[in-house]
């Protein structure tokens, strides 16, 4: 069975194994982005619209891939999923809030703007009944197996049916 492999926008599929990406393993293992420390120290001034990026968790069970991910101050309206072949790809925004004249911030941590993530599936998903469900800030999207693709168990029996023992 093949592997969901994670893109993030801008990433072509690598040809042959692709390049190792020293800076992606520091980020994926640490969840640390050396550059939001120097956004900080600016003042914000780096953030760009694409800075909000959620994480996904993403398990297999026998009947589905199942995609979850948090959401929070997403609404329905703001999110797009659509799945074209093996291609699942969600994408969205979330709004910044209105800052008023003359606040004074002394932090301002989260992050707003568009996010795209795409996973490309093995093969053998029943693209008709995929279900996504936006609830308590939460997405779960469910990528059912096709029937024929879903393990089955196989008894082990008396190889002549039917035939007596001599």
């Amino acid at each position: 069975m093949a592997n969901i492999i994670r893109r993030y926008p801008g990433q072509e599929a690598a040809q042959g194994g692709g390049a190792w990406d020293p800076l992606r393993a520091v980020r994926d293992a640490f969840r640390w982005d050396p550059f939001r420390e120097i956004e900080a120290a600016l003042g914000g001034e780096l953030r760009s619209a694409t800075s909000f990026a959620p994480t996904f968790d993403v398990k297999e069970t026998k009947e589905a891939y199942v995609f979850r991910a948090d959401l929070p101050g997403v609404k329905e309206d703001d999110l797009e999923i659509s799945l074209t072949g093996n291609r699942l790809v969600v994408s969205g925004h979330r709004e910044q809030e209105s800052r008023e004249q003359g606040e004074t911030y002394y932090a301002t941590e989260r992050s707003y703007g568009a996010f795209s993530r795409a996973f490309t599936l093995p093969e053998g998903i029943d693209g008709e009944n995929v279900n996504a469900e936006l609830k308590n800030g939460v997405l779960h999207v469910t990528v059912p197996k096709k029937p024929e693709v879903q393990p089955r168990r196989i008894s082990v029996g008396n190889g002549g049916e039917g035939k007596a023992k001599a």
